[in-house]
């Protein structure tokens, strides 16, 4: 049989029951969109996340604890890395400068009459803030009565903006600070990468006076500040020489060997190992999810294999007509399986702009740009497609199986 009439013939039965096959393709349709809305949301999220951490500074190395399992995760947090580990990892050749981070418990922050809960401020050195991150005013100087916000923090804190030379007012559980918002930075200052769903507010203080974490320091022989991360700005050209000495340090000279917890390890990382872990879990999550999404193409094909049963059946007298006049079982076969692929395909080209559609509006509401997933789109195209296939296979084969004669009789 030529294939262009058969294919005639095919559109003609499709056609002939609109609701019915409708309703079928909708099954498809369902799995198909599923499959690629949660296949670009996922890629879209990763896309988001990986690139804010990539930008946040290509030459920085993190110094920071890593549990051994999630139950050390409150003492990887613990302040280990002293005043004479930063002064030892100042002097490493491709270092710039060594930034500290603690963090200071705080209870809230009053601005003009305004107060708001916040989970605390962040202790860092001015070097933490640079002209590349400034949107406005400059960074606080040690010692003084000053504070750097983040632009999350001066816009969406409170009901009105916070700019440059406003007063705002912590409360700790045991003191109050009056400080003097002296510069608002875009992002985070040298903050370790994570991935959010936009930037958290932050209030950056300097460590003198305000952080009062001290350790008995073995290197220095006298008590020291010590803070729970570090961030080793590097010579861009020798990020990765500049992690390996830090790493060689930490593991043989440094106090933080000595202080850290057993079940917490000293490690050193760029923002590209950050990213590349970070992505790693979410392309885990992205299959699991897109896994289950696949169920409705299960569905959907039962629907077809369903639909094409009954089809045979109905047909039955018109297969008998078709074989005495010459058709042979191959082409019988052929009809019906090119019926059922055209099921799967139609629902396959509907389902993948509906995906897309379903996905972009899934980015506009987490706020995260758009990323299409050319590999998960067009694999959903083609299991649907092969969804059509391999559900009109058996109902195909029962079909070219009917005995012409049996058929002719058939009422």
């Amino acid at each position: 049989m030529d294939p262009r009439e058969s294919f005639t013939i095919a559109a003609r039965s499709i056609r002939s029951h609109k609701l019915r096959s409708a309703l079928t393709v909708i099954g498809v349709v369902i799995g198909i969109a599923s499959v690629v809305a949660f296949a670009t949301f996922g890629a879209s999220v990763e896309s988001e996340i990986v690139g804010s951490i990539s930008d946040s500074g290509a030459n920085n190395v993190y110094v920071l604890g890593q549990p051994a399992d999630e139950e050390g995760f409150e003492q990887a947090l613990q302040p280990v890395f002293t005043e004479y580990d930063i002064a030892r990892l100042s002097e490493i050749p491709g270092v710039e400068a060594v930034i500290p981070r603690g963090s200071i418990p705080a209870n809230s922050v009053t601005h003009r009459g305004e107060t708001v809960s916040i989970q605390g401020a962040t202790a860092t050195t001015p070097a933490a803030v640079t002209n590349e991150t400034l949107v406005a005013g400059r960074s606080f100087r040690s010692g003084a009565d000053e504070t750097v916000l983040n632009r999350a923090a001066a816009e969406t804190t409170f009901e009105g903006n916070v700019t440059v030379g406003d007063e705002i007012t912590v409360r700790r559980t045991d003191e109050t600070w009056n400080l003097t918002v002296v510069g608002v930075v875009n992002g985070t200052a040298g903050e370790l990468p994570v991935g959010n769903f936009g930037p958290q507010p932050q209030f950056y203080v300097p460590a003198d006076p305000y952080y009062q974490a001290v350790v008995e320091s073995p290197g220095a022989n006298a008590r020291q500040r010590a803070y729970p991360q570090l961030t080793v700005v590097a010579v861009p050209a020798e990020t990765l020489a500049v992690t390996e000495r830090v790493e060689t340090y930490l593991r043989e000279e440094s106090d933080a060997r000595h202080l850290a917890p057993s079940g917490v390890d000293l490690v050193a990382r760029t923002s590209g190992d950050f990213a590349e872990q970070i992505s790693d879990v979410i392309q885990q999550i992205t299959r699991f999810v897109t896994g289950i999404a696949v169920i409705a193409l299960v569905v959907g094909a039962i629907g077809i294999a369903n639909i094409m049963l009954v089809s045979v059946t109905e047909r039955t007298r018109e297969i008998g007509i078709m074989k005495a006049v010459g058709a042979r079982n191959r082409d019988v076969m052929e009809l019906f399986l090119l019926e059922a692929t055209l099921l799967g395909a139609v629902g396959a080209v509907l389902g993948l702009p509906l995906g897309l559609a379903v996905g972009w509006a899934a980015t506009r509401y987490a706020e995260v740009g758009f990323a299409f997933a050319p590999y998960w789109s067009a694999l959903a195209v083609l299991v649907g497609v092969l969804v059509g296939v391999v559900a009109g296979l058996y109902p195909a084969w029962r079909a070219a199986r009917v005995d012409p004669i049996d058929a002719l009789r058939y009422e």
